[in-house]
């Protein structure tokens, strides 16, 4: 890890803007290797100094991610001069750091991560990971054992090998039928292709789960919070 100011350090470790950090310091709050250290500019190493605050040390998380309930409407993107991207909902110390891991539609919403590990995004969106992806879904028209069998063992959508097997649950059938459809791929706009191979048209369509991580219940739409130490360590397992 690169030697970093002190002021930084403390804000992109949660202590504060900016100015509450010249306060933090000017107060005499905050140690570097047991002593007393007023100064922002003091340049610390993340990975080897001791840093605290009134005496408790903060810990150097080298690897952030969050989980954000993307809202319909919003692309994803790191930015976008038409349009208001995902990243325009966060503010995190160290958002410039992060970038969504995926996408999903303008028209789509649900779980999406934002993240600052480059190799465990593109892993974790490889097809060969068959890493699973699950999605409420709302349809026009009843599901039938028919669509469910195609489904389930793969459809033609137009590109150069059929989709690969994937898992339906049917919640609710009618003349507008419910489903939880589990798959392991990415392909542009897949689930909505997947069920038109079927007949349907897709009215809503909400990422509820993913890498065995479920969307927060207590998240509404354009709301984010930082994953537990469990969820971590469960992406992590897509770096092996």
């Amino acid at each position: 890890m690169n030697l970093m100011r002190l002021d930084r350090f403390l804000a992109l470790c949660g202590r504060g803007t900016r100015s509450e950090v010249k306060k933090l310091l000017r107060a005499g709050r905050v140690t570097v290797g047991g002593n007393t250290e007023k100064q922002g500019e003091r340049k610390v190493d993340p990975d080897s100094d001791e840093v605290c605050v009134d005496g408790k040390p903060l810990v150097w998380e080298p690897f952030v991610c969050l989980m954000f309930y993307k809202p319909q409407g919003c692309v994803t993107a790191t930015e976008d001069r038409s349009a208001k991207t995902v990243m325009d909902y966060i503010e995190h110390p160290r958002k410039k750091e992060l970038f969504p891991a995926g996408r999903l539609d303008m028209d789509t919403e649900g779980l999406l991560f934002l993240m600052n590990d480059g190799a465990l995004a593109h892993r974790m969106l490889s097809p060969a990971r068959h890493v699973e992806k699950i999605y409420f879904v709302r349809v026009e028209g009843e599901i039938t054992d028919a669509d469910a069998e195609m489904l389930r063992t793969g459809v033609e959508i137009g590109e150069k090998h059929p989709t690969l097997p994937a898992k339906l649950t049917v919640l609710r059938s009618g003349q507008i039928s419910e489903a939880e459809l589990t798959i392991t791929e990415g392909k542009y706009h897949q689930v909505k292709r997947m069920f038109a191979a079927c007949g349907k048209r897709v009215i809503y369509l909400k990422r509820i789960a993913m890498a065995g991580i479920r969307l927060d219940e207590s998240l509404m739409p354009g709301q984010w919070r930082e994953l537990t130490r469990e969820e971590k360590d469960r992406l992590n397992v897509q770096k092996g």
